[in-house]
């Protein structure tokens, strides 16, 4: 059974990367369109090409040295996963990126040579397509290897049952639940940098072409005579594709490892008798339901690409792709779970104290559990499409407020953003309830997985925004037709919800496996034989210190990234208004304007500053842990979580809600109002206002909880036992 299991994996695995393979190379055979659009595309493919080089040089020094210190204080075994991770989640980001530099202009042409809605998002929808299966695909396929070679091979799963200690170099102990971590370790570390660096790119990018283009000179959106425009739509592929790729994949690893590894603590410390085959079949199924889910996406991404001809209403096909890889993941779960612990009814009741997994349903309860997650998830989804459509009234009030101003159109965002906030947090704690009233810590560890068990489609849909995104861009600097525009508009609108979408996806999972995250901490440094210590007391005075410091995390985390942008936008605002000042030529189009130049400030602006607040979301539970110890620690990890699950939301949503009410106007929704009026000047403030909210710290913010989740997991063998507080107390 677990070897035919593992099959079924694999067999996933291999499906979701030729699907990815094939989409790949029909999209790269389709005709680019003009020399000029051939051009512009080629000129922001070498943008992208080179700036993720400088990134992964930088990062792989990063984490080369990371590696070193977890094959020195960790294990060697934790070591080499951290860099399989590592290499998986980078490899994900720069497939996606490639993709998307081939499928933009492919989109524009498309749209050009069609005038066809339908026609338009396949190919956006496709090119898409592959970074979803590579992200679900790699992902997976580093699980199962650490699961075969670690777990099965080396006999960690046996040492866990057996509770057989493993040593390390320096003598601490170390077991599979180590090795899971450093897996996890590896992937969000990449997503980190990958985010915050092509965050802070392409925002830097596209406030400066919209301060200086749009507001002060008064032309179009991706106007060639822009010199920013083509850093700007680097960043789009930079940050929004590549850092989504990266970001997602850390998600969906986060949201499996966090039940694997659960599953294993629990065995180590609460397992009253052996029972090897029941925990190898608490380890495999969060695997395997994952497996099962890739599967229902490849069924759900082929209804898009596959359909002979797609309706011009653009969400409605996307949500169909959505909700059909939802369905048959609920449904082949249900087959899974029952197959999988038919033979362990009330196993879970007898052999676990304090709640850890207690199976309510039978073997139903990890899908119930699961299921949990997935309702959440799509529920959550709905509410960001509410809040950030301009088809709802939150978005249209936004552009309303723009006729008065801009302090009206931000103060209105704003409200619109912090509104947002409850309901989605409302969904998740009845989630987490529900998954654990049904099953346990294990059900809500298996409620993260359910929520992202289809992450290969929603990741598809997000990616296809960037994309159609790039491809108007590119319609405008070749000087298409308005029909043109308007069809790439279309689907950039809908983008920008869709990734509104993913992000209340992943901030949900990252709070579902923080907690499950957080639950193998306090096994990792409580003392066993007395169960009571299982608790993080907040009374406690440095526990609450801990809740206070970690709760202002996000916030100074957040403004480190947002004076990046910042800095970075304002050099690029610069040398745009040099541009127009000493080459004249440039607004009357007798000049070529220097894009190289604005390539580069983004470049090394995002290079520049995306060194600081990364290392500081790896260091801050590390410093405070060796002078403070675990309970301080502790304390930090569920105030962050709580404070930085609210923002997030509030980021997201307030800048997908910015930015669709300034292409609410540009629709004519607004009577009296179109591009160049004072209401759509004011609505582009907003929407700046909002770039650095939505793309840099919302999605930022959910990979700093489970980074430092992570690493307080991995690091606390160490600052449990030697912190300078204990010394004095």
């Amino acid at each position: 059974m677990e070897n035919l299991l593992i099959i079924i994996a694999g067999i996933a695995v291999i499906l979701a990367v030729a699907y990815a393979i094939f989409n790949y190379f029909s999209v790269k055979k389709l005709e680019e369109g003009t020399e000029k659009m051939g051009e512009i595309a080629g000129a922001i493919r070498i943008g992208a090409n080179a700036f993720i080089r400088y990134e992964y040089k930088l990062v792989a020094i990063i984490g080369s040295v990371i590696a070193v210190v977890v094959l020195v204080v960790i294990s060697w075994q934790a070591a080499c996963a951290f860099v399989l991770g590592a290499v998986m989640s980078a490899l994900a980001g720069w497939v996606g990126m490639k993709i998307a530099t081939y499928a933009n202009v492919r989109v524009t042409n498309k749209a050009r040579e069609t005038k066809d809605l339908g026609k338009t998002l396949k190919v956006a929808f496709k090119g898409g397509s592959v970074m979803g299966l590579c992200v679900a695909g790699f992902a997976l396929l580093g699980i199962v290897i650490v699961y075969l070679v670690f777990g099965l091979a080396a006999g960690q799963i046996e040492h866990i049952a057996k509770d057989i200690v493993e040593k390390n170099f320096i003598g601490l102990e170390t077991s599979f639940t180590m090795t899971l971590s450093g897996y996890a370790l590896g992937c969000s570390i990449i997503a980190m940098f990958n985010r915050v660096g092509g965050g802070i790119y392409t925002k830097a990018a596209d406030m400066g072409a919209d301060l200086v283009g749009k507001t002060e000179v008064h032309i179009p959106e991706d106007d060639p005579r822009n010199p920013a425009t083509i850093a700007d739509n680097v960043g789009d592929n930079v940050g929004d594709v590549a850092g989504l790729g990266s970001d997602l994949l850390e998600s969906y690893v986060g949201a499996i490892l966090s039940a694997v590894i659960l599953a294993g603590e629990l065995f180590m410390n609460l397992l009253e008798f052996e029972n090897v085959e029941f925990l190898k079949t608490l380890l495999l199924f969060p695997i395997v339901f994952a497996g099962c889910g890739l599967l229902a996406c490849i069924i759900g991404i082929s209804y898009i690409v596959l359909k002979p001809r797609l309706s011009k209403n653009v969400h409605m096909e996307l949500n169909i792709a959505t909700w059909i890889s939802a369905g048959v993941t609920v449904g082949v779960g249900c087959l899974l779970s029952w197959l999988m612990f038919k033979d362990f009814k009330g196993v879970a009741d007898e052999t676990f104290k304090l709640d850890g997994i207690k199976f309510v349903a039978g073997e139903f309860s990890p899908w119930l559990a699961s299921v949990c997650g997935i309702v959440a998830g799509i529920v959550i989804g709905i509410i960001s499409e509410y809040y950030t459509s301009y088809d709802y009234k939150p978005t249209k009030k936004i552009s309303h407020s723009s006729k008065e101003g801009s302090a009206l159109t931000i103060t209105q965002g704003l409200a619109t953003g912090m509104i947002s906030c409850m309901l989605p947090v409302v969904v998740l704690a009845a989630a987490i309830f529900g998954a654990y009233a049904i099953a346990g810590l294990y059900g809500i560890s298996c409620a993260a997985f359910g929520m992202l068990s289809f992450v290969a489609a929603t990741v598809s849909v997000d990616t296809y925004g960037p994309i159609s995104d790039n491809a108007g861009g590119i319609a405008e600097m070749s000087e298409l037709g308005e029909d043109v525009r308007g069809i790439t508009d279309k689907l950039d609108s809908v983008g920008n919800t869709t990734a509104a979408i993913g992000k209340g996806f992943a901030i949900g999972s990252a709070a579902f496996a923080a907690l499950s995250l957080m639950t193998s901490y306090l096994f990792a440094f409580a003392k066993i034989d007395v169960i009571e210590e299982l608790v993080l007391n907040l009374m406690k005075p440095l526990t609450l210190c801990g809740a206070l410091c970690g709760g202002a995390l996000p916030f100074f985390f957040s403004g480190m990234l947002i004076e990046a942008v910042a800095k970075a936008a304002r050099k690029m605002v610069d040398e745009v208004r040099r541009q127009f000042h000493d080459i004249p030529g440039i607004l009357e189009g007798t000049a070529k304007p220097d894009y190289k130049t604005c390539i580069e400030i983004s470049s090394q602006g995002a290079l520049k500053e995306m060194r600081v607040p990364c290392i500081f979301c790896i260091l801050f539970p590390l410093v405070t842990g060796f002078i403070f110890g675990p309970e301080f620690v502790g304390g930090v990890l569920i105030g962050a979580t709580i404070s930085a699950i609210m923002l997030a939301i509030f980021c997201g949503n307030s800048g997908g809600a910015w930015d669709n009410a300034k292409k609410y106007i540009e629709a004519g929704g607004v009577e009296g109002e179109k591009k160049g009026t004072p209401a759509h000047d004011a609505s582009v403030v907003g929407d700046t206002v909002g770039d650095p909210l939505k793309d840099t710290v919302g999605p930022s913010l959910d990979i700093l909880i489970k980074i430092m989740s992570t690493i307080s997991l991995v690091a606390v063998v160490l600052f449990g036992q030697f912190n300078l507080f204990g010394l004095f107390m």
